[in-house]
């Protein structure tokens, strides 16, 4: 057990304390550069006890004294920018009890708002998390966010590790990291493709799912959070994740501020429906021990998934909706973000009788807000619970994934055709102009125009556009799920033979049939979005989710196609 300090309550200075902001804050100008605010929401708990261990010192912990409104809160002396902490709690455990914990052998609860996260291995080989505290600073210069008009932006859709890994005239120690997206080689493509906006996969620190360990595996795409305000630590270089976490929050804004220098936004794809403790029975890492009850939504006391993750974040709760409106100012303040893409974004705008709202308060503030209403925000409008497909249905303020502007052009220039060369009627081009018209009547009743439409064939989940013009069946056997993964309905054509072929005339008509899907996507009113490697015809064999395929299956070749 390692030699834990227990501090009395007396010495916290608890009239000194606030419950706001919640997480770690500096001290009042006057007060000890040394000491902190902290802050946590557990209503439920009568005790919390903060451990934390400064640079080279031993671990201590404290009882926080103080609680209102459901939050705890104190003043604590000798907790320096880089000191390693967590929370701990026991509903069933004394005042005296709760301070005898040895912070190395349990999995303290992580700081919903805490701006980096350790990875530790302990003594027994388990791995464990810790909060870090963080600086804000860094040195911007005289860079700005771009603020490109809406009629002016193209997305990339890119993801941080994967564009860069194959990368011959990448530098190989900064291939899929920050510093290799934002490399001059990788701002030239984008510019010259016309590309103004970079739209990147979760960079928010995220885990691999349980069924993933010892499949070889993981979460490649990171849509599993577990710190909404701390960077992916692994997508820094090894330089900067050998030299703290101070480096790999520089290397991150250097790479926004690069991108910006170059005229490119930065827009984050975000995960605020679920998170990574997953469903009933798995690991309290946060959120479940501090708060199980209000941070999930619930029904006759068990969870109400409607993301299919184990888990739905409870927006109908004021701290979830604020933790989440906190979280995607940070972002904008301090890592100059442009905007975000809202992963399944109806279950964030469910209300108490579970029930899409698009006038969810969550909805109206973020495009209200001051900060957030400067930014780009898209909803992915669908999750998988009941009355889950709202697309045009968000309001003002918002622009959608337009998922039947795709589906409307694969059926024209894909599964149509294929059944008019078989012979059989087809349903004819009246859906074309509505898709080239930006779908404005799917938007007309939320009030909004074609630029809230964004015009997409591919994403990340799916098919390429290559592998839409070759296969007819997904083929996901690589995920060790038996190809029952990924989505069925691709409204893909083959042109007459499965995958791989030497037929010149196959492969001509499926370049020409992947370059008219790109072609209609570009001339179509609304704002059209790329697909990392799209533009260079990439395959993944046929794979329709990659989600964890760290490997040449999903990474993009730029130099090879």
């Amino acid at each position: 057990m390692p030699n834990t300090v227990v501090a009395a309550v007396s010495t916290l200075g608890a009239a000194q304390s606030r419950h706001f902001p919640l997480g770690i804050c500096a001290a009042p100008k006057g007060q000890s550069d040394q000491g902190a605010n902290v802050a946590v929401y557990a209503p439920a708990h009568r005790h919390v006890v903060l451990c934390f261990q400064a640079p080279g010192d031993s671990w201590r912990a404290l009882l926080l004294p103080d609680k209102t409104d459901g939050v705890h809160h104190g003043f604590v002396e000798g907790l320096p920018v880089g000191s390693r902490y967590g929370f701990y709690t026991n509903l069933a455990a004394s005042r005296q009890e709760l301070l005898l914990i040895d912070p190395e052998a349990v999995q303290l609860l992580l700081d919903p708002y805490g701006r980096y996260i350790d990875e530790i291995t302990r003594a027994d080989g388990s791995v464990g998390y810790l909060s870090v505290r963080m600086d804000s600073g860094f040195d911007w210069g005289t860079v700005t966010r771009p603020n490109t008009p809406w009629r002016e932006t193209v997305f990339y859709e890119a993801h941080v590790r994967g564009q860069t890994m194959l990368h011959p005239e990448i530098p190989e120690e900064i291939r899929g990291s920050y510093a290799g997206m934002a490399h001059p080689v990788m701002i030239a493509h984008l510019l010259e493709l016309g590309v103004t906006a970079v739209e990147l996969l979760p960079v928010h620190f995220h885990l691999d799912e349980p069924h993933l360990q010892g499949t070889g595996m993981s979460n490649y795409w990171g849509y599993n959070t577990l710190g909404f305000f701390a960077p992916h630590a692994q997508y820094a270089s090894a330089a900067a994740r050998e030299a703290g976490s101070a480096a790999v929050q520089a290397e991150l804004k250097g790479m926004v501020k690069l991108l910006h220098m170059a005229g490119i936004e930065v827009i984050l794809d975000v995960v605020y429906n679920h998170t990574a403790e997953g469903g009933p029975g798995g690991p309290s890492l946060s959120w479940r021990g501090l708060a199980e009850e209000q941070y999930y939504r619930m029904r006759d006391g068990q969870y109400y998934d409607t993301t299919g993750c184990g888990n739905t974040l409870n927006f109908g709760n004021p701290q979830v909706m604020k933790m989440a409106l906190d979280s995607l100012r940070y972002w904008v303040e301090e890592f100059h973000i442009d905007g975000f893409r809202f992963d399944l974004a109806v279950s964030l705008a469910r209300n108490g009788k579970h029930e899409f709202d698009n006038q969810h308060p969550f909805l109206l503030a973020a495009a209200a807000d001051g900060v957030l209403g400067t930014t780009k925000l898209i909803s992915e409008p669908w999750d998988v619970g009941y009355g889950g497909w709202q697309t045009g249905n968000f309001p003002t303020g918002w622009a959608d994934w337009n998922d039947t502007f795709r589906d409307t052009l694969r059926d024209i220039w894909l599964t149509d055709r294929a059944t008019m060369f078989s012979g059989y009627h087809h349903n004819g081009l009246a859906k074309l102009g509505d898709a080239l018209g930006g779908s404005s009547q799917l938007f007309a009743a939320s009030g909004r125009s074609s630029m809230s439409s964004v015009n997409f064939v591919t994403a990340h989940d799916g098919f390429t556009m290559a592998d839409l013009t070759a296969y007819n069946n997904k083929h996901n056997l690589d995920n060790q799920e038996e190809n029952r993964d990924g989505n069925s309905n691709n409204r893909s054509w083959n042109h007459g033979v499965e995958g791989i072929t030497n037929d010149e005339k196959i492969l001509a008509q499926r370049a020409r049939t992947g370059r008219n899907l790109m072609a209609t996507m570009l001339l179509a009113l609304g704002v059209p979005m790329l697909t990392a490697g799209d533009e260079l015809g990439r395959s993944q064999g046929g794979n329709n989710n990659v989600y964890c395929q760290d490997n040449e299956i999903a990474w993009v070749d730029l130099v090879h196609g």
